[in-house]
């Protein structure tokens, strides 16, 4: 009888990655799940969806490793990912391939080294702060809950290399008492700038089988984002570009509340009429924070939303809410292992947004949130 939990990495299979794996990929979950108890290696939230959420996610980038060579870098290892899971596929698809694992924290190289012992992995763990190396570009693609760690990691070592945030969402800063994009964060609080931002459309599950994917990058200075896209554009994965930095980060981050609110509606023609809306609420959003409007129109605007509309956790859980539901109670009962990041956001963004004498220009978004943080019926 096939474990259950194997079944979740078929999602690998158009990418050639051995079955001989997965048992493998099982092994280092529980080592994940373990150690995570004493340490911080991943948020708590996504342990119980770890296979979906990280093996996969970072297995997706196989293609990107370059079997010419036969050494394979991952800078900032923390706990393994991705390096751990490219060397467990590696060990199959060239053996030969080894990986060095640069981590600066000794308590998750202490990790590192037990994982690559158990699993007899051609690697090698380098204790060292790799900020204080040379590079061409860092990419930062943590949750948004460790953005202010790297934000002070960053200012502390007058980081002038370009940066590119796959990080999505918006911080409330208390002190400012306002909302900041990631890159607005990173540049008011810890003066970090030559920032660039990579959004839009992308489906882990559909990137994994090589489906024609197109994102937007997006940076003041146009050359930098043509720059990065020539780095990491494959055939099927197409990047687009955009001066526009604000608007594409607020279409990225408010775009699952509104995914959940185009959810509710219990046929085509409301979902419909909730999408206009929800996209003139978002057209608001960009001018209030002083973005380009005509981003919505773009990837990171309707594209981004429409596929969070019609196949994601959010329009899934806005479909609960819809039925009667509340927040909680659909939770527990249908969703319990997925996070839904449009909760995640409602409640970092409510106190803000509640409190705006302004909210009348946004009130799918203020019924939501209502909805989420007092979980009432909508």
């Amino acid at each position: 009888m096939i474990d259950s939990n194997i079944l979740e990495y078929k999602n690998l299979e158009p990418l050639n990655v051995s079955r001989e794996t997965f048992p493998e990929f099982e092994a280092y979950c529980n080592l994940l799940k373990k150690e995570n108890s004493k340490i911080n290696l991943i948020s708590k939230s996504t342990e119980k969806d770890i296979r979906k959420r990280h093996i996969v996610d970072c297995a997706q980038t196989i293609d990107f490793i370059d079997e010419n060579y036969d050494i394979c870098t991952d800078v900032g290892s923390g706990s393994g990912l991705p390096g751990i899971v490219l060397a467990i596929i590696m060990k199959i698809k060239k053996p030969n391939m080894k990986f060095n694992l640069y981590e600066k924290s000794f308590r998750k190289c202490e990790f590192l080294s037990d994982v690559k012992e158990k699993l007899n992995l051609n690697a090698e763990v380098i204790q060292k702060d790799i900020f204080r190396e040379k590079f061409d570009l860092i990419v930062i693609a943590l949750s948004l809950a460790g953005i202010d760690f790297i934000g002070k990691e960053l200012k502390d070592l007058k980081i002038k290399t370009p940066l590119l945030v796959l990080t999505k969402g918006l911080k409330y800063d208390k002190k400012r008492k306002k909302l900041l994009t990631i890159s607005g964060l990173l540049k008011n609080n810890y003066n970090v700038a030559n920032v660039s931002v990579l959004k839009g459309p992308c489906l882990a599950k559909e990137l994994a089988r090589k489906n024609k994917t197109s994102v937007v990058i997006a940076n003041k200075n146009i050359k930098i984002a043509k720059w990065i896209g020539k780095q990491i554009s494959t055939k099927y994965y197409i990047a687009e570009f955009s001066k526009d930095v604000i608007g594409v980060e607020i279409c990225s981050a408010i775009k699952n509340i509104y995914a959940m609110v185009i959810g509710s509606g219990q046929n085509l023609n409301s979902s419909s009429d909730l999408f206009q809306k929800s996209v003139n609420e978002m057209k608001f959003l960009i001018k209030y924070f002083k973005g380009d409007q005509t981003t919505i129109l773009g990837l990171a605007g309707i594209g981004d939303l429409y596929v969070s509309a019609v196949g994601g956790r959010n329009s899934k859980m806005g479909d609960y809410l819809g039925k009667g539901f509340t927040f909680t109670a659909a939770k527990k009962k249908f969703m319990p292992k997925d996070t839904v990041e449009g909760e995640q956001l409602a409640r970092e963004i409510a106190p803000y947004i509640l409190k705006k004498n302004d909210k009348k220009n946004i009130p799918l978004m203020a019924h939501l949130l209502k909805t989420i943080i007092y979980n009432k019926k909508i």
